[in-house]
Parts: C-alpha cells; structure tokens; sequence
C-alpha cells in the first residue's frame, strides 16, 4: 500500500467515554473516522414506573459495532485497564463523571471534552436547559482539554448557533450534538499535527449550569411572562416545568404569551379560558397554557384538560400554584 494512501485519522485509538443520546452523534463520528477501542458509560439504571434496567444511548451504539464497553460506578476504578489500550485520545462527552488525573495522563494527545455552551460560560451538566431558562439569545459547542476541574480546561475550537424563539431544550439539544460532532471531526486533525490553538479559559467571566433540581422545575407565577416561557421551553423535553392545581401536579409542556394585563387578580389566577389554552395572570401580563400533563395522565392539549371538568367555567378564578 502507498503510504500516501493510509488513513492517519483511522489509525489513532481512541477511548470515548459519554452516556446520553447527546453523545451519540458524536461517537457514531469517531466510529466512522478514528479506531474506537472501547467505550465507557454510566451502569444501566432502572426505568419508569416498573424500574426496567435500561442502558445507556452510547452502550447501544457500541453493541452494534462490537465495541467493548466498560460501565464503572466509578471511573477512577479502571485506571489500568485503560492504560492497556495505549489511546492517543480520549474523548468525552456528557459522561457524567469527573475525570482523575490518573486518567488526564493517559492518552498520548490528551483528554479531549466536547462540551454544550461557549464556554466560560455554563460549565456544568445542565447548559442546554439554563441557555434557554436564562434567556440567552446565542449558545454554542467547546472543544476543550480536560482538567480535574469542572469544564475549566483550555479551549480548542467553539462554534455559536442562535437560540430561536421557539427552541426548546429538546431542540436545541438536537442541534448543539450535531454541531458538537462536526466541530470535533474538524479539531481533531488539528490537534494530532500540532497547528490547535490552546486559549486559556478566563475565570472571571464564567458561570455556571449544575445539574436540575426540583426547585428549579416548579413555576413561580409572580415572576415575568417571559422567564416563566423561557423556563416551560428549557424544561421541554425533559424533565418539565411544572406547578400545583387543586394540590396535585399539573405540568407544563408549551405555553405563549400575551399583554393582556389583569391588575385585580392574584398572579397565578386563571383568568380565561381560550379557544386554544388556558389564560393565568403573571407579573407582568399574562401566559396561555397550550400542552399540560395532569398528574398520573399522560400530555394533552389545555383545551382538552378543560374539557375534563364539568362546569368549565368554575376553572376561571382558581389559583396556580
């Protein structure tokens, strides 16, 4: 075989280490370009109302292109087996685990992170979710070098999307993944010939997007119509905003704004129901819930929801909470 004719790209082994379907894109990438030794992921965890054990998005893509598969509850216990692989990279992505340094040692080119904002900004495990809860008009992908701390390693290449009026997290999630894997597969040869940059990350601009907790998913009415909008859309898809009607769990899925404004109400008080939604009085004005899920039950249009009630217009007046 002439030299000239041998794929570099395909001859560097490479450990990838992600969990959720965010990953996939990007490993499918690898998989295809680079020679995927093995692959590391979260343990299969249970599911749903039966607890069903269900296994990682990436642990399916490596069973179907017999790529070995490590799931450690805890990554620091497979120092040595990775060792044995010789990696010229690892490649991480959404994994779920800080990395030790044991590992940060490891490859040959280095830990490699491609991380969902432009960072500084929104280190952490939730970015898609807080672009969108904080009202961010512009978000992006990070190729970075990994550290033992959280998303503080040098930067390598990041490319910016506009975040539209009507992205959801789900959608957004869709194109950040997409973009993540293209802007990989172009750093990636930059690094392996030495022409990368390396920009160190200024600390003083960064800010953070941990991990969602409950608190952060229950609507506070008395905020404005646009932070409650922006909180329903970066919940969607997963895992909702939600709020209390009649001291159950009522969530949130889509909703619009208007500027109608009702000063005599209490916010959170339902104040019309429409041809197409719900009206509820906000701070500022007010919001029409379009797609709900009452507790137990399954997603549905607001109208749909009002339909289940007897005496719909005994809806008007009860308060949200």
């Amino acid at each position: 075989m002439n030299f000239n004719e041998i794929n570099i790209e395909k001859e560097k082994k490479i450990i990838f280490m992600g969990t959720p379907s965010f990953s996939v894109p990007v490993l499918e990438n690898l998989i295809k370009n680079y020679n995927v030794r093995a692959i590391i992921t979260q343990p299969d965890r249970p599911v749903g109302r039966k607890g069903e054990l269900s296994m990682p998005p990436v642990k399916k893509v490596a069973l179907e292109h017999n790529i070995l598969v490590f799931q450690p509850e805890k990554i620091g216990t497979i120092v040595e087996e990775i060792k044995d692989f010789h990696p010229d990279f690892i490649i991480t992505c959404a994994y779920g685990q800080i990395v030790p340094r044991a590992i940060l040692e490891i490859p040959k080119y280095g830990c490699i992170n491609v991380h969902a904002s432009l960072l500084p900004k929104l280190r952490g495990g939730a970015p898609i979710h807080k672009a969108i809860i904080n009202g961010f008009t512009k978000t992006g992908v990070t190729i970075m070098y990994m550290n033992e701390k959280m998303d503080e390693g040098d930067i390598i290449a990041q490319a910016e999307i506009p975040i539209e009026e009507n992205d959801t997290a789900s959608s957004l999630h869709d194109k950040l993944s997409i973009l993540g894997s293209d802007l990989l597969m172009k750093t990636l040869p930059s690094i392996i010939d030495g022409t990368s940059t390396r920009i160190k990350q200024d600390n003083s601009k960064a800010s953070y997007a941990f991990t969602l907790k409950r608190e952060d998913e229950r609507i506070d009415f008395s905020k404005t119509k646009r932070e409650i909008y922006n909180q329903v859309r970066g919940l969607n898809s997963w895992p909702g905003a939600y709020c209390l009607f009649q001291g159950k769990i009522l969530k949130i899925w889509e909703c619009v704004t208007t500027d109608n404004i009702y000063p005599g109400l209490f916010d959170g008080q339902i104040t019309k129901l429409y041809s197409d939604g719900i009206g509820v009085k906000v701070s500022n004005g007010e919001i029409i819930l379009k797609v709900v899920q009452p507790e137990g039950k399954g997603k549905m249009l607001a109208t749909d929801f009002i339909n289940g009630f007897q005496n719909k217009n005994e809806l008007i007046g009860k308060v949200l909470d």
